[in-house]
């Protein structure tokens, strides 16, 4: 949740991958005013940018193999 309300949702691939993320790129700019990148795993290339200061809450949910939507499984 950012400040103001809005809400994103980013995803990673492991929670190592979000623990590293939070850890080593937002715990040490989170009074930071200046843009941060955010990588959206699900569109390749592309970024979110955001001032750390304005993170109000992350919300961390696991998505398991079974949750998985199968309506392409054949």
């Amino acid at each position: 949740m950012i400040e103001g309300g809005h809400r994103e949702e980013v995803r990673f691939a492991t929670i190592q991958e979000f623990q590293l993320w939070y850890q080593k790129v937002l715990i040490p700019k989170y009074t930071s005013d200046e843009f941060l990148n955010v990588p959206i795993k699900n569109m390749q290339g592309e970024y979110m940018v955001v001032r750390p200061s304005s993170i109000k809450a992350i919300r961390v949910e696991p998505i398991f193999t079974t949750s998985i939507d199968r309506d392409d499984v054949e």
